[in-house]
């Protein structure tokens, strides 16, 4: 994706827009936004894995002809 130029870059960039003492602060809400996205991903998952409310049965619980 990005090369070692590019990072060097971005970084240059940030610390120009955001002075050094709000770059610990930025980083600490990124971190905690991306643990909230991944968290609503696996609840996401979950709903999606759970039987609806519609009253239809969900893949696994349909009966088989065996």
């Amino acid at each position: 994706m990005f090369g070692g130029n590019e990072w060097l870059i971005v970084a240059i960039v940030a610390l120009v827009l955001f002075g050094g003492s709000q770059l610990p602060k930025l980083a600490k809400n990124l971190g905690s936004a991306q643990k909230e996205f991944k968290k609503g991903l696996a609840e996401g998952k979950e709903d999606d894995e759970t039987p609806s409310a519609s009253g239809t049965p969900a893949a696994s619980e349909t009966p088989s002809d065996n």
